[in-house]
């Protein structure tokens, strides 16, 4: 499958439209959790549960306080929230009764595909646009890209303070 005709781009307009996609996937984030009856941070731990039931895995408390960088405390009320609202439930672990799973209540997956379902239809139609090797292009740089933002951001938390 040949990919469509794309119009030339600097490396600059590259890096501002994925500026502009940033910032309006942040402000869109509170909406959606807004929709969905949550806070943006309950939202990002609910989008790692996502991810996680999708593999055919639970999450560890301790896990899901890493991913979102809270601590357990925070990671707690969070929990206390997600069970509250019906999204997640706290499950002892079968082969260590000390430690707690979180999984994804029955019902979670329909409401957050209700929200989420039409915008990643629309991915998947604009995906249908690239070429194999063109997605297979963009799936690289967003997964190395990652990797360079969890370098940078470590190297912010770590530097101190602020540049005056």
């Amino acid at each position: 499958m040949e990919g469509k005709a794309r119009p030339a781009a600097a490396p600059e307009q590259a890096l501002a439209a994925m500026d502009r996609m940033i910032a309006l996937a942040h402000i869109g984030q509170q909406d959606v959790a807004s929709r969905l009856g949550l806070n943006p941070t309950d939202l990002v731990c609910l989008g790692f549960l996502v991810e996680a039931a999708l593999a055919g895995e639970a999450l560890t408390a301790g896990e899901l306080a890493e991913r979102a960088r809270l601590t357990t405390g925070g990671v707690t009320g969070v929990l206390n929230r997600l069970e509250k609202a019906n999204y997640a439930r706290r499950q002892a672990d079968p082969s260590d009764r000390r430690r707690v799973r979180v999984v994804m209540d029955e019902s979670a997956r329909a409401r957050v595909l209700a929200v989420y379902g039409p915008f990643y239809e629309r991915l998947g139609t604009l995906l249908g646009d690239y070429s194999p090797d063109e997605i297979a292009v963009l799936a690289d740089w967003f997964t190395r890209a990652k990797e360079l933002m969890e370098t940078s951001l470590r190297e912010i938390r770590e530097g101190g303070e602020a540049p005056a």
